[in-house]
């Protein structure tokens, strides 16, 4: 699929924050081929990898060379210390120089009116940003599924829908997706707890754990999602539909920004 993608040479930017992994012994800034593929063929723009730097950039500048800002999932977690959580357990991957990095990055990119698009980690991250607080074994709560990933199946059968999430029927996801509900895949330890004051919840699993918000004062695309829209995201016309929205988001900035050098 990705072989027929040609995209233009003025297309739309969108970053994407790295993760910041050890392999063999050496430090990687990396980011998830899903979600580079699928700013590609579902939004129609060049993703751009942003390294796990944190503190060395100067966001807003570094934010004004892009478009649009998608923020991924990873096998990592927020550090608790972020929201003021109570201890994580003593296994759960930590990536503090990600936390450096894309928790200041989500706000200068809602400070500036960037278009947003967060996923399963980022969904956390852009909570915590606002002020929100999360579980960090929703699993564990009573009533609840377990939201995890499938153990010992491969890979393609972990991201098969197994959950119904129930959406906001005058929310902008019921609106992009053309439907008040979504069967979703399900991957995560972790979800939203306490949701941020500028967060609209717009989609519950059956259990009540949140999977869609939108920020409500947002000046541009500023969505998040629980689930993986990214994996495969040609095989789902209702993930096509979320990344097409950003997509349109991510153009409407770049004919903005390039009106801005125009005029200058």
């Amino acid at each position: 699929m990705i072989d027929d993608v040609k995209l233009a040479a003025d297309a739309p930017v969108v970053g994407i924050p790295c993760d910041l992994k050890e392999i063999d012994g050496l430090p990687f800034h990396a980011v998830g081929e899903k979600y580079v593929t699928a700013v590609m063929i579902g939004a129609q723009a060049m993703p751009w990898l942003v390294p796990a730097f944190g503190p060395q950039f100067d966001m807003p500048a570094l934010l004004d060379r892009l478009d649009g800002l998608l923020v991924t999932g990873s096998v990592s977690n927020v550090a608790v210390h972020h929201y003021g959580g109570a201890a994580d357990r003593l296994e759960s991957p930590q990536d503090p120089m990600r936390d450096a990095t894309t928790l200041p990055m989500i706000a200068a990119a809602l400070d500036m009116g960037l278009p947003i698009f967060c996923i399963c980690r980022g969904i956390q991250e852009l909570n915590v940003v606002l002020g929100g607080t999360l579980h960090t074994e929703v699993h564990t709560i009573s009533g609840n599924f377990d939201h995890r990933a499938p153990r010992d199946v491969e890979m393609n059968a972990r991201y098969v829908p197994r959950q119904r999430v129930t959406l906001d029927p005058d929310g902008i996801f019921a609106r992009i997706l053309g439907k008040n509900a979504i069967d979703v895949n399900s991957l995560h330890w972790q979800a939203i707890d306490k949701p941020a004051s500028r967060l609209a919840v717009e989609g519950r699993a059956e259990d009540g754990v949140i999977e869609a918000v939108r920020v409500k004062d947002a000046k541009s695309f500023a969505l998040g999602v629980q689930w993986h829209p990214e994996f495969r995201v040609w095989e789902s016309a209702d993930s096509m539909k979320l990344f097409a929205a950003f997509g349109e988001a991510v153009r409407a900035r770049a004919a903005s920004r390039r009106g801005r050098r125009s005029a200058a």
